[in-house]
């Protein structure tokens, strides 16, 4: 398929339904899909008026992994066989499986790796899983889709998104939540407490209040978030064992231009 005939699929109206439409990523794709002219529709809980489905093209359920199965079980009857299927969870391998059960035509992973509150100035990347049931036509048109709104598309599998994000995503989540729950509700620090170590607070805040319980969710859904946690352990080893040298100079190889 040529990319005028995947831009007119994409722009014909209701060929484009967001399922979660009024949730911050869902709320981000129909607003940025809009501005740039593609057929966008979304549809919401309750999940009792599913007509639109079955004009669409893509499909993208913009909901939290822990009801993701539950959720595609009730709108892919409602959608026509030649529609395509793409998650964007923050994990790839369950919601996967997930989708080539419940649906036979074609299934695409996807992952934004950004938020809903993104600058124009941000790297917006996307990746991409191409599943192992998926027509070239297929993938064409979810990549299709991203690109249109300005974003930049790379392919991987399952697996390693997983392992990536596992060590990425989950471990910024858990060792935020470690150390503010090792300094919270302790008087004896207040007198100490230095400009880096708010700055620290203040990253972690929206992480651990706003978005505690997604991040939660998403942590126990990726099967590689504990052995990313146990590698980690081994490091604090490490350091309890005094080896702090070491430490730095494997952590310094994140700017090799400073060595």
């Amino acid at each position: 398929m040529t990319d005028e005939a995947l831009r007119e699929r994409l722009c014909a109206p209701g060929s484009v339904v967001v399922v979660g439409s009024s949730g911050r990523m869902g709320a981000m794709l129909m607003r940025e899909g809009l501005a740039c002219g593609l057929g966008m529709r979304g549809i919401d809980q309750p999940l009792d008026y599913l007509a639109p489905l079955g004009r669409a093209s893509l499909v993208i359920p913009c909901v939290p992994a822990a009801v993701f199965e539950d959720v595609i079980h009730i709108i892919c009857p409602a959608m026509p066989e030649s529609a395509v299927l793409c998650d964007i969870t923050s994990v790839k391998v369950a919601p996967i499986a997930q989708m080539l059960n419940v649906w036979q035509g074609d299934v695409v992973g996807s992952h934004p790796l950004f938020g809903p509150s993104h600058g124009t100035d941000e790297d917006l990347d996307v990746a991409l899983v191409r599943t192992k049931r998926c027509s070239d036509d297929g993938y064409a048109l979810a990549e299709a889709f991203f690109r249109a709104l300005g974003y930049r598309t790379f392919d991987t599998d399952a697996e390693i998104h997983d392992k990536a994000m596992a060590r990425i995503q989950n471990m910024n989540f858990i060792t935020s939540l470690a150390y503010c729950a090792q300094t919270a509700n302790d008087e004896s620090l207040k007198p100490f407490i230095t400009p880096s170590f708010r700055r620290r607070l203040a990253a972690a805040k929206k992480l651990l209040t706003e978005d505690g319980a997604m991040f939660a969710g998403l942590y126990e859904a990726n099967p590689y978030s504990q052995q990313a946690v146990r590698q980690f352990s081994n490091l604090l080893s490490l350091a309890s064992a005094g080896e702090i040298d070491l430490l730095l100079a494997r952590a310094r190889q994140w700017w090799p231009e400073n060595r």
